[in-house]
């Protein structure tokens, strides 16, 4: 793929996503903050898991050159454009979070500084969770730490009220910022996907590998997934540093 025309696809991502969750970039330049206070060096390891085109991954890299950084994701689509893109810079691996062995897919030599994550890990059901933790406990060196940017909302089983005054207040500021609805949705970006000459038969294997099959609300969505799932993982310390309602960056420590 041409990678002008990658990179144009990844700004209308990009402006898509921005659309949806108005503090993106401020919860990006956090997690790299944090990235580059935790690993204590200029050329950390840093595995990006549910990459998608690489956004993150390239904002990463602008304030940390020097950083190894390995993107990853099982999206037929979005792992042309990245590569298409950012390619040079990045090290893009197809490898489905969901399987067992997709540790043994990286191509690294030691353990990771730090994992990173925006908006993706939600996809997974709780017992996919608690596996995908499991892995990433073992690929991540001791100290190192994890990140996970995403809408982490309360449990309604445990906090009824909790739950139900975060989605109304949710609800509220998006009625407030998009009086007149939403520009372009997840749902309009993927598609236009569909119906590009050049992007259509990727996006009709993405169809058949099931990969946005389980996008929606899931067990996953909840913090107190998380929290119990890192801690079972072994990670050490796990709270949140940074929120806007229910969008939150989720740190964890191994």
């Amino acid at each position: 793929m041409d990678t002008v025309i990658a990179r144009r696809w990844i700004e209308r991502w990009d402006r898509q996503q921005e659309d949806g969750l108005s503090e993106r970039e401020e919860r990006f330049t956090a997690i790299v903050d944090v990235v580059q206070m935790a690993s204590g060096r200029s050329d950390p390891l840093v595995l990006d898991v549910g990459c998608g085109p690489g956004s993150l991954g390239v904002r990463l890299l602008a304030r940390l050159p020097d950083a190894a950084v390995v993107g990853i994701d099982a999206d037929p689509v979005t792992l042309a454009l990245g590569r298409a893109a950012y390619g040079e810079k990045i090290t893009f691996v197809d490898a489905d979070l969901r399987a067992p062995n997709w540790p043994s897919l990286l191509p690294v030599d030691r353990p990771a500084d730090a994992a990173v994550s925006t908006t993706a890990l939600h996809w997974l059901t709780e017992d996919g969770l608690r596996a995908f933790y499991r892995a990433l406990a073992a690929v991540l060196r001791p100290g190192g730490v994890f990140l996970n940017g995403d809408h982490l909302r309360e449990d309604p089983a445990t906090g009824p009220e909790l739950a139900r005054l975060g989605r109304a207040l949710n609800d509220l500021e998006d009625r407030r910022r998009f009086p007149d609805g939403h520009a372009e949705t997840w749902i309009g970006w993927w598609d236009a996907v569909a119906a590009d000459p050049e992007l259509g038969p990727l996006a009709s294997m993405r169809a058949t590998l099931s990969v946005g099959a389980d996008h929606g609300p899931s067990g996953a969505s909840l913090l107190s997934a998380h929290v119990t799932a890192l801690r079972a993982a072994g990670f050490a310390e796990v709270g949140t540093l940074w929120q806007h309602g229910a969008n939150r960056l989720l740190c964890a420590i191994r």
